[in-house]
């Protein structure tokens, strides 16, 4: 059991979730600074305006990152850091840029290799005020191609770029169930505008022409000479029948995949979208137009796999509403015999399951061709921790056994299943912003005092990886 010898193991962070300094050096403001302004939408009142404060300690973060081992360091650019108000005709911010030239620099220094995700979630609010953000394919689209183009041009040492970070959050969350920035839904108790049964796949379709201009861009003008790769990354859980005797809780399971992770990949495998989605949605899901399938298919040159958590899966009977996103069944954490998926963490939505990570990894390579896969996001929450003292934060057993049970199923995956996975970034180097979680749950392998000097303390977990990753790789 072993992975590639030129496996890249590192850590994952997001701009917003870690930077602070969000009125710093010319920095404009993203949706996210507008929607934690807005009273009861994160659940400690909190935002990222300081989070881990890592725009003013780079140096720290990278010493930290050394101190661990890490081979790679996946990171995102706040947009409104390079162009404060977003659009393709407003002036650039040479200083963000100027930051994150740098920062890359001192990673390739210290023998860290940079993955940067161009869109994490933090959208212009200028953008989104101007005409709509996500919901106007042509402005939105043009804007990120200007965007992206900006990044490759201005950071060409950087080899691996991932265009959007979890689209299905963008859509589902932002223009569906208002839980993220901007908060578009339909239960107007939440917000006065939002149509949750047509908005979703509205932004869902225009990210994926945003994704394929920004591909091109740099194949044609940037990927010549800089010789790196671009890709997307794309979230999803693993999925076990609730009665595997029950041929529609089996078919029932693909469904699912197929609204959560199928709805981005096949347009980029196939050029179309699932039948399962046509098939329910109808004419509320966007057709692609020749140019924009000639655009979108094959615009990966991986897979970014972001994955957590797994479900039991039972099918529903009957016309599913409107505002249903997940394909007409329920997502429960008990089967129909009563076995637990998982034990509880911190986050309602994640209980861990490892062998289903070993099963999505093989899922995903049948259905789109062995593709080269780097796990782009992969970690827990642990039930309490907020509440816990220091000396037993850092001892974080119950995330050390995660990442060794994970990492373990993914070298299986890759030694006896043929699974081509080349990297994988844990989330998170260390706690931060947690989105409408606030402050109150953590993900880090380090611990960060956000009341006292921001100081960090890698726990247990942070210093088991380069073991368990020694153990794995091949040597030469």
């Amino acid at each position: 059991m072993s992975l590639p010898k030129d496996f890249l193991w590192g850590f994952a962070t997001a701009a917003y979730q870690i930077e602070g300094s969000a009125d710093v050096d010319g920095r404009g403001p993203s949706i996210w600074d507008t929607f934690c302004a807005i009273p009861g939408k994160i659940a400690d009142g909190s935002s990222g305006a300081v989070a881990c404060d890592s725009y003013k300690r780079t140096k720290e973060d990278i010493d930290l990152l050394k101190s661990l081992g890490a081979k790679a360091y996946r990171f995102s650019l706040s947009w409104s850091r390079l162009i404060p108000l977003g659009g393709r005709n407003d002036p650039i911010n040479q200083k963000g840029i100027d930051h994150y030239v740098k920062f890359v620099d001192d990673l390739l220094e210290a023998g860290i290799t940079p993955f940067i995700t161009l869109f994490h979630w933090d959208l212009p609010d200028g953008l989104d005020k101007r005409y709509g953000g996500f919901l106007n394919k042509e402005e939105f689209s043009a804007d990120f191609e200007n965007y992206a183009r900006l990044a490759f041009k201005s950071i060409p040492k950087c080899k691996h770029w991932i265009t959007f970070n979890e689209p299905w959050c963008s859509s589902i969350l932002g223009y569906n169930s208002g839980y993220f920035a901007p908060g578009h839904t339909s239960d107007r108790s939440k917000s006065a505008v939002g149509d949750s049964a047509r908005e979703p796949w509205t932004v869902g379709h225009n990210i994926l022409i945003a994704h394929g201009k920004a591909v091109k861009a740099y194949r044609e003008e940037f990927k010549p000479t800089q010789g790196g790769e671009i890709g997307i990354t794309l979230n999803g859980d693993a999925c076990l029948p609730w009665d595997p005797e029950d041929p529609e809780d089996v078919e029932a399971c693909d469904r699912k995949i197929e609204f959560a992770i199928s709805w981005f990949a096949d347009p980029i495998y196939f050029g179309h979208y699932p039948e399962s989605m046509r098939k329910q949605l109808g004419d509320r899901l966007p057709t692609f137009t020749p140019e924009e399938v000639a655009l979108v298919k094959g615009s990966n040159d991986f897979y970014g796999m972001n994955h957590y958590t797994a479900n039991y899966i039972k099918h529903k009977t009957g016309t599913p509403p409107d505002d249903d996103f997940l394909g007409n069944l329920e997502t429960l954490f008990y089967s129909k015999s009563g076995e637990c998926i998982g034990p509880e963490t911190q986050s309602f939505w994640l209980r861990p399951h490892a062998q289903g990570f070993r099963d999505l990894l093989n899922w995903l390579s049948k259905r789109y061709g062995y593709p080269k896969i780097y796990v782009t996001e992969n970690g827990t929450s642990l039930k309490g921790e907020n509440d816990m003292s220091l000396e037993q934060i850092v001892e974080d057993d119950f995330r050390v056994k995660y990442f060794n049970d994970y990492v373990n199923a993914m070298a299986k995956a890759s030694a006896e299943d043929g699974v081509n996975v080349q990297g994988y970034l844990a989330w998170s180097l260390m706690d931060n912003f947690e989105w409408a979680e606030g402050y109150e749950t953590r993900f880090g392998v380090t611990y960060v005092d956000y009341v006292n000097d921001q100081k960090r303390y890698p726990k247990k977990s942070a210093k088991s990886m380069k073991p368990l990753f020694d153990s794995l790789i091949k040597k030469e």
